[in-house]
């Protein structure tokens, strides 16, 4: 069972967890985040909404940070997004 990601004003930051080899691990990411990787020109955006539109490369960066050893909670940042580009793996 997951559990439905949200967004956290007080943090400013959306919180979701990813299932990785059998468990949730949790992570989050800033609205500034999300805004300047994905919506970069809206001004009515809403963190939620943008991350659960991109949330596939999101929780693959999320991935691939545990993968190379990064713990819970995982703070996906902005160049995690972009590493993926010109590297194979997008």
């Amino acid at each position: 069972m997951s559990n439905p990601p949200f967004f956290h004003e007080a943090s400013g930051s959306v919180h979701f967890w990813v299932p990785i080899d059998g468990a949730l691990v949790g992570a989050t990411i800033r609205k500034e985040t999300l805004h300047y990787c994905y919506r970069s020109t809206a001004v009515d955006d809403q963190p939620l909404e943008t991350y659960q539109l991109h949330a596939q490369a999101i929780d693959a960066a999320v991935r691939r940070r545990v993968s190379g050893g990064s713990v819970e909670p995982v703070m996906v940042r902005d160049h995690d997004l972009h590493e993926a580009v010109g590297k194979g793996i997008e």
